[in-house]
């Protein structure tokens, strides 16, 4: 079980890539979505709707989270684009779906849907930080830019 966070593989030009960033990453997209709003009450929204904005530190904790989710923001739609956050929409909820299906969650309970929302923000998250490793995995290609001819 240990080995799954510190697995390390060779690439083809003699690095070793490790794991351990898709267990990071993953830690970073649940901390953003997590601690910017959830069910629970104990998140970013009731934090500053409760202080003066101009007080201590909430200037800095807004300025810092807004800053995060911009980097995170610019990371899904650099690298899967509208599309693809849309296809990840999709998918989630068919799988939403198929609980409900089954009898696990109900879309009538408020926090069960509110847990499943802040999860699947983190989810599509996670996809746009790692999208393009998960292309080259899938794949082997890296990146591919756009040529135009010259007709």
């Amino acid at each position: 079980m240990s080995n799954i966070f510190t697995n390390t593989k060779k690439t083809k030009k003699g690095k070793e890539e490790s794991s351990f960033r898709w267990w990071v990453t993953l830690l970073m997209s649940f901390g953003l979505a997590l601690g910017t709003w959830n069910p629970t009450g104990y998140h970013f929204i009731h934090y500053i709707a409760q202080q003066d904005l101009l007080s201590g530190f909430t200037p800095f904790a807004i300025i810092f989270m807004l800053g995060l989710w911009i980097l995170a923001i610019k990371s899904i739609f650099q690298s899967i684009g509208w599309g693809g956050t849309i296809f990840i929409l999709i998918v989630i909820g068919a799988f939403l779906w198929g609980l409900n299906s089954y009898g696990i969650i109900e879309f009538d309970n408020l926090t069960q849907m509110g847990w499943a929302g802040t999860i699947s923000v983190a989810i599509i998250i996670w996809v746009g930080l790692n999208a393009s490793i998960i292309w080259k995995t899938l794949t082997g290609v890296y990146s591919t830019d756009t040529v135009e001819s010259d007709d």
